[in-house]
């Protein structure tokens, strides 16, 4: 029996870091630059294959863009203290914009909103995904073709 996948939501300001720069390069980049100590608590607590939406904050931007995976847990270094990798998995075939997630009570984005990470329940991972049709790489390109 395999282990249970998590399910986090990493925040980022695209001028910082967009999904368009965690595509490039072959997907791959470490998160890091992590102080709080609640949210390094969930970047420790990350295993390999557990899978991030990935998350534009920020005035304009403020929407769920695209779907990442561990690639490698926790680790520390002299630099920025401690980090993950993370691969990029595919994009939202619609981001899911913040307003349309205001109805999940429970959601950590919505009682902690100043956390750069937090975990996501199934059921909200799931109802999200439906919002926005799924992401590439979920499987479900077949029933949802790009236009």
């Amino acid at each position: 029996m395999g282990k249970e996948i998590k399910r986090f939501l990493l925040k980022t300001e695209p001028s910082e870091w967009s999904w368009e720069d965690q595509a490039a390069n072959g997907g791959i980049s470490k998160w890091d630059g992590v102080k709080n100590k609640q949210a390094q608590k969930y970047l420790k607590s990350m295993s390999l294959h557990d899978l991030c939406f990935f998350y534009h904050s920020g005035p304009k931007s403020r929407r769920i863009v695209g779907v990442v995976s561990v690639v490698r847990e926790w680790y520390t270094d002299d630099v920025d203290g401690g980090a993950v990798d993370v691969k990029a998995v595919g994009e939202m075939r619609r981001a899911g914009d913040l307003k349309e997630m205001k109805h999940f009570k429970d959601f950590a984005l919505l009682k902690q909103p100043r956390l750069s990470v937090v975990p996501v329940p199934d059921v909200i991972w799931d109802n999200i995904c439906d919002l926005g049709g799924g992401y590439h790489g979920d499987g479900n390109d077949e029933l949802n073709p790009i236009d």
